[in-house]
């Protein structure tokens, strides 16, 4: 598996914020240690940024003219953002054109940025970016499935990818909970609220039936939003994952059989680092 990673991405914080450096710089020596290799990304262009936003957000995120209170203003941000989507970038071409599995282990998130709006920590919506690049370039790239299982609804994919029909969007997350969206299914967007507290295996009992979905869309491409803040013990959400579920997960996901890339999302407890651990040698599987 190849994975994308930069310490670029650790070059702004804010003192409390949890969306720290440290979550995805211990994450990354933690995979180094268990075997994995880790290269460098290239940022991603503001050509890339248009397919899935607007020319007003990508203009003020480079100018910093925006205000939203979770996701702050900081001295080159529009920089990191484009390196962090372009990571997602690298990872689906090298996905495609190497037939092996990648990762986006990168900061910021993306699956709360919309088209025309920025926040929940997120400026530009990566994973979007990735898979519309994707299309673009690759002809035999028709359908795309996203799976997210992030415990926070990914609003913002969904708005950038809601009624497009070659774009099948299924979101796992918790209800009530911030962003209070995802609350119905929609179009081509599968939602699927689950109550805090919610279990392994209630979890994947869930994930079982929504994956023969997934796998009856017949996808070229699956594109996997990967957040772990479900886990029992972070301190952002209340569904109640054992780090070992994040292996079954990405085994359940290897057995769909299609060309895969997935995208860093959310995830804040200590135990990071076991838990993309655990995801990313379950997706290796056969």
């Amino acid at each position: 598996m190849k994975i994308f990673y930069s310490p670029e991405c650790l070059k702004y914080e804010q003192p409390g914020h949890p969306e720290s450096p440290d979550r995805v710089e211990a994450t990354a020596q933690y995979l180094r240690w268990n075997g994995f290799e880790l290269g460098e990304p290239h940022p991603c262009s503001d050509q890339d940024v248009l397919l899935a936003h607007s020319a007003d957000l990508l203009e003020s995120v480079k100018a910093g003219t925006f205000f939203d209170f979770d996701t702050p203003v900081f001295q080159g941000i529009d920089r990191i953002a484009k390196l962090s989507a372009g990571a997602a970038v690298d990872a689906v071409m090298h996905c495609l054109n190497h037939g092996e599995k990648a990762f986006s282990l990168m900061r910021p998130p993306g699956h709360h940025a919309a088209r025309d709006r920025l926040g929940g920590f997120c400026y530009f919506n990566s994973i979007a970016i990735a898979c519309l690049k994707a299309m673009k370039e690759n002809a035999d790239i028709r359908k795309v499935a996203i799976v997210d299982f992030d415990c926070h609804h990914g609003n913002g994919t969904e708005d950038i990818m809601l009624g497009r029909k070659e774009i099948y969007y299924l979101s796992l997350h918790q209800s009530p909970l911030f962003p209070g969206t995802g609350l119905k299914s929609r179009d081509n967007c599968r939602n699927i609220p689950l109550l805090p507290g919610t279990g392994p295996d209630r979890f994947l009992s869930v994930f079982a039936d929504e994956m023969m979905a997934v796998e009856s869309f017949g996808p070229d491409l699956l594109a996997i939003s990967a957040g772990f803040d479900a886990f029992r013990l972070d301190p952002m959400a209340g569904l109640s994952l054992e780090i070992e579920t994040f292996g079954e997960i990405g085994r359940r996901l290897s057995a769909l059989n299609k060309p895969t890339f997935a995208v860093l999302e959310g995830g804040y407890s200590k135990n990071l680092p076991e838990c993309v651990n655990q995801f990313l040698t379950g997706l290796e599987e056969k």
